[in-house]
């Protein structure tokens, strides 16, 4: 079984769907990137899969023993976010609180684990500096090795690169490639319809129609050239 199978999803607020008839599925190893215009609902599903949000109707249903304390999330940035005062250890850690129930302190493994995460990101060095100090693409890596820490099976990223430079936006998109490669699932919001094809297995388009398949597909569907054809014209224009 899939470790998320979504069936005719309607999402939305105070009653009101903002879309409707999403049916999808990732499998482990999957590379899924979701696009669409602004608005469109992808925020909200990413939410909804975090169960942070109910839907209006439809069902998720997780397979392979996935619980939701072990989902790793990357939420889009903020302004609050990046100036929080904290040691990049500290936050990093916290990544494990799922894990720890009602206790109220962190075990030697948790520890360990952000130790290991924070030498996969690369940013052992930074162990003690406060985290506000740090420059966009830092932040990122700190808050990727924190919700690593949460993850044992899928990670959920929301427009990981915004405000990045391209420089920093290609390595952070490099990291979580081999994130993927290490068999770890990639669920991605991603506006940088570019990158989106390079990198995923599979596209999830929201839009007024539905579009759920692997890149090819994608590439040779009505939605998949409309979308990157504007894309295009608006990086040119």
């Amino acid at each position: 079984m899939a470790l998320l199978e979504v069936r005719d999803l309607s999402l939305g607020y105070d009653g009101i769907p903002i879309v409707s008839g999403l049916n999808f599925s990732v499998s482990e190893g999957d590379y899924l990137c979701i696009v669409g215009e602004n608005g469109s609902g992808k925020t909200t599903l990413m939410k909804t899969l975090l169960h942070l949000q109910q839907p209006l109707s439809g069902s998720i249903e997780t397979g392979d023993g996935l619980k939701a304390n072990e989902i790793g999330y990357l939420p889009q940035s903020t302004i609050v976010q990046k100036d929080f005062p904290a040691s990049v250890y500290e936050i990093v850690l916290s990544g494990c609180q799922a894990r720890g129930g009602r206790r109220f302190f962190y075990s030697a493994q948790e520890k360990q684990l952000a130790q290991e995460n924070m030498e996969k990101m690369g940013i052992t060095s930074l162990k003690d500096r406060c985290y506000r100090e740090l420059s966009g693409g830092q932040q990122q890596r700190v808050l990727l090795a924190r919700a690593l820490c949460a993850s044992r099976k899928i990670l959920l990223l929301d427009e990981p690169v915004t405000g990045l430079d391209p420089v920093v936006s290609a390595d952070l998109y490099a990291l979580v490639e081999e994130l993927n490669q290490q068999k770890l699932t990639i669920i991605m919001i991603s506006h940088d319809i570019e990158a989106a094809l390079r990198y995923a297995s599979h596209i999830l388009h929201i839009s007024d129609h539905i579009f759920f398949g692997t890149k090819e597909e994608y590439l040779n569907s009505k939605a998949g050239r409309s979308f990157t054809a504007a894309a295009k014209e608006a990086e040119n224009g």
